[in-house]
C-alpha cells in the first residue's frame, strides 16, 4: 500500500472511530452500556468472521494462535474496554472531547512503544518534534474539553 493510500485509509478509519462512540452511546442509553458494548462486539465479530471465511486462505492459521506471546491475544480485551469506556465518556465529553483525549492517549502510548521497541515494534528515536507534538495535543485537549 502506498503512503498516500495508507493516510487516506487511516483518515477513513478515524472518521469511523469518531462515529463509533456516539452510535454505541445511543444504543447504550436504551439497552445499557455493557449490553451495547457486547452487541457492538457481537456485530463486529460476525462481520469479521464472514470476511475471514471468504478471503484468500479462509480462516487461515488460527491453530497457531498458541504460538504467539500472551500479550498478542489481549487486543479484543483492550477493544472491549475502549468501546465500553467511550460509549459512557462521550455523554460527558461529547464526540470531539472524547476523540481529543483518546488520540492524545494513543499518541502518548505509541511514542513510548516506538521509543522502547515494545510489543514487537522496532525502536524509533523520540525527538523534540514528537515531544512538542504531544504537548500541543495536550493543549488541544484542554481547549476542546474546556467548558
Amino acid at each position: 500500500m502506498s503512503r498516500g493510500l495508507a493516510v487516506l485509509v487511516g483518515i477513513t478509519a478515524g472518521c469511523l472511530v469518531g462515529m463509533q462512540a456516539p452510535i454505541n452511546s445511543r444504543l447504550g442509553k436504551t439497552v445499557g452500556s455493557f449490553q451495547a458494548a457486547s452487541f457492538s462486539f457481537l456485530v463486529g465479530t460476525a462481520v469479521l468472521v464472514a470476511i475471514a471465511a471468504f478471503v484468500r486462505g479462509g480462516l487461515g492459521s488460527l491453530g497457531q494462535v498458541s504460538q504467539v506471546p500472551w500479550w498478542a491475544l489481549v487486543g479484543g480485551l483492550l477493544g472491549a474496554v475502549y468501546v465500553t469506556v467511550a460509549l459512557v465518556a462521550v455523554r460527558t465529553l461529547g464526540a470531539s472531547g472524547l476523540t481529543a483525549v483518546v488520540i492524545t492517549g494513543q499518541l502518548a502510548v505509541s511514542v513510548a512503544i516506538d521509543r522502547f521497541g515494545l510489543l514487537g515494534v522496532a525502536r524509533a528515536p523520540v525527538g523534540l518534534q514528537r515531544i512538542l507534538g504531544l504537548v500541543l495535543l495536550v493543549a488541544g485537549v484542554v481547549l476542546v474539553v474546556r467548558k
